[in-house]
C-alpha cells in the first residue's frame, strides 16, 4: 500500500536579532535608504504624500505637514549622525516643501495638508501639525545653522503662544481655523475635548528640540510649563498610564490606554527634562518615567510585541502591533533600563528588537510593515502615507545606536 505523504506545517524561521550598535545603524541607513529611494517626487518636488505597499507612488495624494516636517527632522538628523552630502539634499528638499507650500505668509503657522500640486486643501491650524513643523526646522538649523529656518521655528512658536497657549488653565488648545478663530473640527478629536495627550506630547517635543538650538528662557518657561501639566493632567496618578482627550478645564473624556504612547512618554518626557538642565525636574520626571514604562509594560504581549490599547470600560484589548509602537518601546523599555539598571527593562527592549526585526522589517521590499496582527500576519498597507513616516523606526534606531554608546 503506497503512504499518503505526510505535510508538516511549521512556523517561519526565526533568528535572535543581534542587539549591536552596528545592527541599530545598519536598519537606521536601510530606512533613510527606503525614503530616498521611493519618496522623492521627480516631478512635482518634494514628497508623495502616499507609496503603495509595493513600492508605487500614488501621484495625486495630498501631502501632509506632518509627514513633510518628520521628513524634515529624521534627513537633518541622518546628516548630523552620518555626515553624508545626501541625506542634507534630502532634508534641504523637506525644507523647501515645506516653507513654498505649507507655511501661511498671510495668518502664521502651517496648514494641515496640501494637494499634490502644492497647494492648499486644509488649512485648518492644527497645533499637532504645527509642532512637527517646528521640531524639523529646529533639526534643520542644527545641521545647517540656516538662519531662516530658525527664524520660521520661532515664528511658529510665537504664534502658537499667542492663541493656542491657556493662561489660565494651562496646556494648550487643539486647533483652529486658518485664521486662528475657533473651530470644532480638531480632526484628534471633537468639541468640548479641545485639549488632547498626542498635541501635548509632540508640542513639548517640539518645544525642546528647539530649545536645544534657541535657548530663550520664555521657551524655556512654556516648556517646563507644559512638562508639568502633562503630568499632572495627563498622566493618570493612579495607573501611571495617559488619558487621550479633556476639556478646557482637563476634565477627562475616556480612560483608554495607548501604550505606544504610554512607553514613548516615558523616555521622551524624561530626555526634555534633560534638556532643560531643571535638576528638580529631571528627578520628578526620573520616578514618573519609570513608573509609565512599568504600566506600559501590562500590555506586553507573550511575543514581547505591545498591543495597541485597553479599553478598561468594556475589557476590550486593540491586539494590533502597530510599527510605531514597536520602535518606541524598544527606545522606552531601554530608557528604562538605563535609568534602573533592572535587567528585566533590557530583556524587554531586546524581545522587542527582536520581534521588529522579524515581524516588522519588511526584508523584500524595504522599509516596515505599517501594522502586524497578533498572530503575527503583516497587513499590506502603505509603505508612505499621512502618518507612515520615518520618524518613529529611524529615530528609534538612531536612539538606541546613540545609546549604546556608538553615536
Amino acid at each position: 500500500m503506497k503512504l499518503r505523504p505526510v505535510a508538516f506545517f511549521t512556523k517561519k524561521t526565526r533568528t535572535m536579532a543581534a542587539f549591536t550598535p552596528e545592527a541599530f545603524k545598519k536598519e537606521f541607513i536601510a530606512i533613510l535608504d527606503y525614503w530616498g529611494k521611493y519618496g522623492p517626487d521627480p516631478e512635482k518636488g518634494g514628497f508623495y504624500g502616499r507609496v503603495s505597499y509595493e513600492n508605487q507612488p500614488v501621484k495625486d495624494s495630498p501631502r501632509s505637514v506632518v509627514l513633510t516636517g518628520r521628513l524634515l527632522w529624521t534627513f537633518s538628523l541622518a546628516h548630523r549622525l552620518l555626515k553624508e552630502a545626501k541625506y542634507l539634499t534630502l532634508a534641504d528638499r523637506a525644507y523647501q516643501q515645506l516653507v513654498k507650500n505649507f507655511i501661511d505668509s498671510e495668518h502664521g503657522g502651517v496648514y494641515w495638508s496640501v494637494n499634490a500640486d502644492g497647494s492648499p486643501l486644509e488649512t485648518k491650524k492644527q497645533i499637532y501639525g504645527n509642532a512637527f513643523a517646528m521640531y524639523g526646522l529646529a533639526e534643520y538649523y542644527r545641521v545647517t545653522h540656516f538662519k531662516p529656518a530658525l527664524e520660521k521655528a520661532q515664528s511658529l512658536f510665537e504664534v502658537i503662544e499667542k492663541h493656542a497657549f491657556d493662561p489660565v488653565n494651562g496646556g494648550y488648545r487643539e486647533a483652529f481655523a486658518r485664521d486662528w478663530s475657533p473651530t470644532d473640527d480638531y480632526i484628534l478629536s471633537k468639541s468640548p475635548w479641545n485639549k488632547s495627550m498626542n498635541t501635548h506630547l509632540h508640542l513639548v517635543e517640539a518645544y525642546t528640540n528647539l530649545y536645544s538650538v534657541w535657548p530663550d528662557a520664555k521657551l524655556k518657561k512654556q516648556t517646563a510649563g507644559m512638562l508639568d501639566a502633562i503630568i499632572t493632567h495627563i498622566v493618570n496618578p493612579k495607573t501611571e498610564t495617559m488619558q487621550l482627550f479633556f476639556d478646557e478645564k482637563w476634565k477627562a473624556k475616556d480612560h483608554i490606554v495607548s501604550f505606544g504612547h504610554d512607553i514613548e512618554a516615558s523616555w521622551l518626557l524624561f530626555e526634555t527634562a534633560e534638556i532643560l538642565h531643571d535638576e528638580k525636574l529631571i528627578a520628578r520626571m526620573k520616578k514618573k518615567s519609570i513608573a509609565m514604562a512599568i504600566a506600559a509594560s501590562k500590555g506586553l504581549g507573550p511575543d514581547g510585541a505591545l498591543n495597541y490599547e485597553y479599553d478598561p470600560e468594556t475589557k476590550h484589548t486593540q491586539t494590533d502591533r502597530s510599527w510605531w509602537v514597536a520602535a518606541e518601546q524598544l527606545v522606552g523599555f531601554y530608557n528604562a533600563y538605563q535609568l534602573t539598571k533592572d535587567a528585566q527593562f533590557k530583556t524587554k527592549a531586546e524581545k522587542s528588537w527582536d520581534y521588529i526585526v522579524n515581524e516588522f522589517v519588511d526584508h523584500e521590499r524595504g522599509e516596515w510593515f505599517g501594522t502586524v496582527k497578533e498572530d503575527g500576519t503583516p497587513v499590506k498597507g502603505d509603505k508612505i502615507n499621512f502618518w507612515k513616516c520615518p520618524y518613529h523606526n529611524a529615530r528609534a534606531c538612531a536612539e538606541m545606536w546613540r545609546r549604546l554608546g556608538k553615536a
